[in-house]
């Protein structure tokens, strides 16, 4: 299952690593055009809006695995291991709560958009709203996970505020 989970995130970190690429081609080739030949590409635009957008997202799952993301742990490590306990998974049944509404929201949005295009590239809208939906689940499922780890694993909250990937380099 671990192999399964570290295949499916090395996925997720060339999908960012594309979408960067591709964002950062169009929108460069898109000023040169426009600076010497008075002229660009109409959809680059899109394509790069929608590059961004899906960056953004699929890096929070990421943080959200590593335990990367914004978390002011400064009250959470002065409680007792019980406290901590309590706190910890709080935090992540809010995370889920949040997660369950961003998730039904992305997907009344994809239904409502299902028809509408793109001006520029013709895409279908929904794509953008996928983004959400594919992030709310995955960061959802992150957090039960944690939940999981937290009570029935018996990892301490410290281990789990702590877990670093080992491909990031850190400054020690």
């Amino acid at each position: 299952m671990s192999r399964l989970l570290n295949a499916l995130f090395k996925g997720i970190d060339i999908l960012i690593s594309t979408a960067l690429a591709v964002m950062i081609i169009l929108v460069f080739t898109n000023v040169i055009l426009r600076f010497i030949f008075d002229t660009g590409f109409a959809w680059s635009e899109e394509v790069a809006r929608i590059s961004f957008i899906y960056l953004v997202y699929l890096g929070s799952i990421e943080a959200m695995r590593d335990n990367r993301h914004l978390m002011i742990d400064s009250i959470l490590i002065r409680l007792s291991p019980a406290g901590q306990k309590l706190l910890y998974t709080l935090i992540q049944v809010l995370i889920i709560c949040l997660m369950i509404s961003l998730t039904m929201g992305s997907y009344g949005l994809m239904l409502q958009n299902y028809h509408n295009k793109w001006v520029a590239t013709g895409l279908p809208v929904w794509v953008i709203y996928l983004s959400g939906f594919i992030m709310g689940i995955s960061i959802l499922l992150l957090a039960a996970g944690n939940i999981f780890k937290l009570w029935v694993l018996k990892n301490t909250v410290k281990d789990l505020i702590t877990q670093q990937d080992e491909s990031v380099p850190t400054l020690e």
